[in-house]
């Protein structure tokens, strides 16, 4: 299957990508300090951790985040979000992967969800999108969906802040 947008990759380099006849999104979460949260919230974002403690279905053709790993995101039992993850970073600071949309994804376009950890121990994730709507339902929703998605990135950083707090210390 071929990705349904021509950016593809778009976001590795700019997470504000957003290019002409899509919708930006980008939201910005603290999810606490450290060496440590930063390793647990690295690993909970690249093994769909973070995407199961939500509540979403995760079905995946690899364990872990990379390359060409197909991934199906279930939503509310119902909407089937097929995707391809396009690109991968895990470095001392900087780790995460984005997706792209497949055909019989409700939308079209890309998907970062990135960690980092700045120079003074913060740790962020950073879920960052560009996309419109593909499918009849996602259309018909119009700006009620951007919000629903929205909604969604924040929940992730939420439950990401919450299993990096449950996670024993080291």
């Amino acid at each position: 299957m071929s990705f349904t947008y021509e950016a593809v990759g778009a976001t590795r380099d700019n997470l504000s990508a957003c290019p002409p006849g899509f919708h930006p999104l980008h939201v910005r979460t603290r999810i606490g300090e450290g060496e440590q949260v930063f390793r647990r919230a690295a690993e909970a974002v690249l093994t769909w951790e973070m995407h199961r403690a939500i509540g979403v279905g995760i079905d995946a053709t690899a364990d872990r985040a990379a390359p060409e790993v197909d991934v199906t995101v279930t939503l509310a039992g119902v909407i089937r979000a097929p995707c391809r993850i396009v690109w991968t970073v895990e470095e001392h600071r900087r780790a995460g992967w984005a997706y792209g949309t497949l055909p019989g994804h409700p939308e079209c376009g890309e998907e970062a969800f990135v960690v980092d950890r700045t120079g003074d121990g913060t740790v962020w994730l950073t879920i960052a999108a560009f996309s419109r709507a593909q499918a009849w339902y996602a259309r018909a929703g119009g700006a009620a969906t951007r919000g629903l998605q929205h909604a969604y990135a924040r929940r992730c950083g939420a439950a990401l802040r919450r299993l990096c707090a449950e996670a024993p210390e080291n």
